[in-house]
């Protein structure tokens, strides 16, 4: 079992940053794919990026060009850099763990609100 805990949310003007911090612990295995998902009221819960432990990465397409997601595998932490916020990225924001060739078995940390609002 995997622990995830995230942090980094909060409330933030349109056009403003955050940066998402999400850090594991565990029985962690060396092929492993991290990834942040967001959910917003009455949607489906959505892949917002994602990043391999070789360090590729898959972002949605809301989210190129305005997104970094990054990782340090020495500390077992997934960062996402937030840029040019709009109100409709305003979502719980949940950390993803997984077994890169197994991707049925994973952990989900608890969420963060983000809050894109004047």
């Amino acid at each position: 079992q995997v622990q995830l805990v995230e942090s980094g949310g909060g409330l933030v003007q349109p056009g403003g940053s955050l940066r998402l911090s999400c850090v594991a612990s565990g029985i962690i295995f060396s092929v492993n794919t991290m990834g942040w998902y967001r959910q917003a009221p009455g949607k489906q819960r959505e892949l917002v990026a994602a990043i391999i432990s070789g360090g590729s990465t898959n972002y949605a397409d809301s989210a190129k060009g305005r997104f970094t997601i990054s990782r340090d595998n020495h500390k077992n932490t997934v960062y996402l850099q937030m840029n040019s916020l709009k109100p409709e990225d305003t979502a719980v924001y949940y950390c993803r763990y997984e077994l890169t060739l197994r991707p049925d078995f994973g952990s989900w940390g608890q969420g963060i609100q983000v809050t894109v609002s004047s």
